[in-house]
């Protein structure tokens, strides 16, 4: 069983009892998501953003217009961070203080590079999509050459990384175990609805198989 290295950077300092640095459990964390928060440095200050990424082995892709400062503040930065977590349970205790969440948590350190040979950039921009949606890329038109140029592609190679999960029930305190408060969790999941077509053919076409195919495997 591969794990990261435990470090000042990544160890998990708080509640280290719900940490995981193990190599597999965190892609599945991230293969999970299509969404993590990268955090970036523009002009003295801190800012994060969401974006949308794909994951290949140990490599994260993001993309966006060639003039995208989180970009290419990262590339000049030549490193970067990202967390993405999935929010599993609310933990409704008894106290207001035992009120917490169940979750599923990664959160990345890696360096940066920018990718610009073109075949490099379709590969990942494939990846990204197919993280998105299995089958997707073979399903709509082939990128344009000038598309390709317009787009900036970020890849991260992830150095390190800690899980933090919890999934667990209420912890109360004990004498609290005998007062007429409900407590208990409040499961939350992502669901996939039916697909809605847009307006013009698409409205007169079957629905592919693989859109089909998520809905399925999302839906519940």
């Amino acid at each position: 069983m591969a794990e990261y290295s435990k470090s000042q950077l990544n160890r998990v300092k708080r509640g280290h009892n719900r940490s995981n640095y193990d190599v597999d459990k965190i892609n599945t964390i991230l293969d999970a998501g299509f969404i993590g928060y990268v955090s970036y440095v523009f002009q003295g200050g801190a800012i994060t953003l969401p974006m949308a990424y794909g994951r290949e082995d140990d490599k994260i892709y993001l993309h966006g217009s060639n003039a995208n400062r989180m970009l290419l503040s990262l590339i000049e930065a030549k490193k970067m961070s990202m967390t993405v977590m999935h929010l599993d349970a609310l933990v409704l205790a008894r106290s207001g203080l035992h009120h917490s969440v169940n979750y599923r948590s990664a959160t990345l350190f890696g360096t940066v590079k920018r990718i610009e040979e073109p075949i490099e950039k379709t590969k990942a921009l494939l990846c990204f999509m197919e993280h998105m949606m299995k089958g997707r890329w073979d399903g709509v038109r082939p990128m344009t050459e000038k598309e390709i140029d317009r787009t900036l592609v970020v890849e991260m190679v992830i150095e390190t990384a800690s899980a933090k999960i919890r999934d667990t029930g209420v912890a109360d305190e004990p004498e609290d175990y005998k007062l007429d408060v409900w407590a208990g969790l409040m499961p939350i999941k992502q669901i996939a609805e039916y697909p809605i077509a847009d307006k013009g053919k698409p409205q007169e076409m079957e629905i592919p198989k693989h859109i089909l195919d998520f809905y399925e495997q999302n839906k519940q």
